[in-house]
């Protein structure tokens, strides 16, 4: 598990690193690319399912 310690370092390095005008772009990125592969890797678990529900 990350410390709130650790997460707050990170979050300050994040900020030195873009700037405050970058952020908001790079979480909302993130959580587009999140998104994406969560609905992807489900895609795949449905389609496992079906497939076994198929030969049984």
């Amino acid at each position: 598990m990350v410390s709130p310690g650790s997460m707050v370092l990170i979050a300050a390095v994040a900020l030195l690193i873009f700037g405050p005008k970058k952020l908001p772009e790079l979480g909302k990125a993130a959580g587009n690319t999140l998104r994406e592969f969560k609905n992807a890797t489900k895609g795949l678990a449905d389609d496992e399912d079906d497939n076994n529900k198929g030969s049984k």
